[in-house]
């Protein structure tokens, strides 16, 4: 049989080259601690992972059982609206309103999100030129260094320092740095530092981003996650905030829907504007069935909420009692569902999750892959059973570390 030429491979293999905006981006340092994790269920050891940050209890029935019905409605075979069904903007809104007390215009203050995380990134794309500043918290989420990156923009660090409750200190922001940024971020209930923040500090960043000109980014992923009876303060909530920012809010934690990735950026129309913009040109919105859960999750009595938010203060207290008992001391958390412990004198973030994982078959997030101010801890996630969270202590517990 005789080969057709376009069979014939005649073409000479050449090197194709990332784009400058590709090899700009920061490294994913926590790829490393999965595959570290990894290797050693692979050698059969029984790891308890307390490094990751995700949900580890299913979806309410209820939402689950939404999607089911909606997944066969014609309707959401089709396109949906560029911008998302009117419906659930409309629910988001009437959760701001119910939980914090904030209004919100649904068609021109709310932009649903492909999750939160997306927001995250786009946001700096939308408001930033190449070699704008943006004011970034150190620790922080890894993936506001990704979005600032694509921007081809760059960075000032805001250290978050025990001693200021882990909120940054405005005065400490260099004249040069006022002057020059265009957007700042920030996060409480706080990953990792599970740091809260009151209503007064966010009065305090509307004057002072109101003053400097700076577009401020509150991620509260974690906003219906507050400990001891108190509930996290929005930063919409000051105000004002709607005038200089936005705010980004996600399903993921409040509902246990992380794989669905629904979020929504709230707040200054004309950044919504441009989000929404942007994704035009990327996404035609999410399907159909998924947003009609959502609404369902927001519009529903939020018992399940509590109930989640109940367990993961259990966990809490489980994990800091047992902590208590072996001599390692810290404050227990306010928010989130992380702790944030100081790592024994000796050893730098790396190097003690090293030990942990090798030794006691127990997994932690080093805190300095949140940023240089992370070293010195390690973060825990509430993402376990009260039983397992006390084994994992244990472990640790009879390496003798602490006593």
């Amino acid at each position: 049989m005789t080969s057709h030429p376009n069979n014939q491979n005649n073409v000479s293999a050449f090197q194709i080259e990332p784009a400058d905006v590709i090899k700009g981006l920061p490294s994913q340092f926590f790829a490393n601690l999965v595959q570290k994790v990894n290797r050693e269920i692979a050698e059969g050891h029984d790891v308890i992972n307390l490094g990751q940050g995700n949900p580890d209890t299913p979806t309410p029935e209820h939402i689950v059982k939404e999607l089911q019905s909606a997944a066969a409605n014609p309707l959401y075979h089709k396109y949906p609206p560029f911008t998302g069904y009117s419906f659930l903007k409309e629910a988001i809104a009437t959760r701001y309103l119910e939980d914090y007390g904030v209004v919100l215009d649904p068609e021109t203050e709310v932009a649903i999100l492909f999750g939160g995380k997306t927001g995250l990134v786009e946001l700096p794309q939308v408001v930033l030129n190449p070699g704008d500043l943006c004011l970034v918290p150190d620790p922080g989420y890894p993936d506001y260094w990704s979005g600032v990156a694509l921007a081809r923009a760059e960075m000032s660090f805001m250290p978050l320092l025990k001693e200021n409750k882990f909120l940054p200190d405005y005065n400490q922001i260099s004249d040069e740095d006022k002057a020059r940024a265009k957007l700042m971020f920030l996060n409480y209930p706080n990953n990792p530092t599970s740091a809260t923040a009151p209503l007064s500090f966010y009065e305090e960043t509307v004057e002072f981003a109101a003053k400097n000109e700076i577009i401020v980014a509150s991620d509260f992923a974690y906003g219906a996650i507050g400990f001891d009876g108190k509930q996290p303060v929005s930063f919409l909530q000051a105000p004002g905030a709607k005038e200089i920012g936005i705010e980004m809010y996600t399903l993921s934690k409040t509902y246990n829907m992380a794989g669905w990735r629904v979020g929504f950026a709230l707040g200054n129309a004309e950044v919504i504007s441009h989000i929404n913009s942007l994704q035009d040109h990327m996404y035609v919105s999410l399907f159909g069935g998924i947003q009609s859960a959502a609404a369902v999750a927001l519009t529903s009595s939020q018992d399940c909420v509590h109930e989640l938010v109940a367990r993961y203060e259990s966990r809490r207290n489980a994990l800091h009692t047992a902590l208590d008992e072996i001599g390692w001391h810290t404050d227990r958390p306010s928010g989130s569902f992380f702790s944030w412990l100081p790592v024994p004198e000796g050893h730098t973030s790396v190097s003690f999750s090293d030990l942990l994982l090798k030794e006691a078959k127990v997994a932690v997030a080093p805190g300095v892959g949140f940023g240089s101010c992370g070293e010195g801890y390690v973060r825990i996630g509430l993402l376990s059973s009260e039983a397992r969270l006390q084994e994992a202590v244990a472990r640790i517990g009879k390496l003798g570390i602490f006593s």
